[in-house]
């Protein structure tokens, strides 16, 4: 699904984005519903960026990378945790690009993400190619999601990926 978010462009570069664990619900400019195979999850565009929340039978989880006034985690490299009976990784990645390779990459994800039906993208009015968009999957008993954050500005692209699954108990092993 593709959306032109009304409001101003508020995260105006890579470096003001912010990580976040278990916070509450913030205001969504757009959302998307999904249910895949038991689990309820909600992406959720902000006008400071993205939010996702996650309930299945185990618990929940939300993640929040935004831009958050006060907060103090920065966008972490990589972060592996336990979050009750799950594992939670979140892995994050700048890429710079030129101006007519950012214009080439923002076309190719919003059609990627936009003709996906787990997909939500949020064009910022203003430039074509300043957005937010969000793709989630279920597979092998994980949630995974991947997200994009456009500053054609700086020709920076913040590029998220995530997984949350079911712990295995030690002397399964997961391999």
């Amino acid at each position: 699904m593709l959306t032109t978010l009304n409001t101003s462009y508020t995260d105006t570069r890579a470096a003001d984005l912010a990580w976040a664990l278990g916070r509450e619900p913030l205001p969504a400019l757009a959302t998307l519903d999904l249910e895949l195979s038991g689990a309820k999850m909600q992406l959720r565009l902000l006008g400071a960026s993205h939010q996702v929340l996650l309930e299945e039978d185990l618990g929940s989880c939300s993640e929040t990378v935004a831009c958050i006034p006060g907060s103090s985690t920065p966008l972490p490299l990589g972060v592996a945790k336990r979050v009750g009976d799950w594992e939670y990784e979140f892995a994050a990645r700048v890429e710079m690009l030129t101006p007519g390779s950012f214009a080439g990459r923002a076309q190719e994800l919003l059609a990627l993400v936009s003709d996906h039906p787990h997909g939500l993208a949020g064009v910022f009015p203003g430039s074509p190619h300043a957005f937010t968009a969000m793709l989630a999957q279920r597979h092998d008993g994980q949630v995974r999601w991947r997200t994009w954050h456009a500053y054609p500005q700086d020709g920076q692209l913040v590029a998220t990926r995530t997984r949350v699954g079911v712990r295995v108990p030690a002397g399964q092993g997961a391999w």
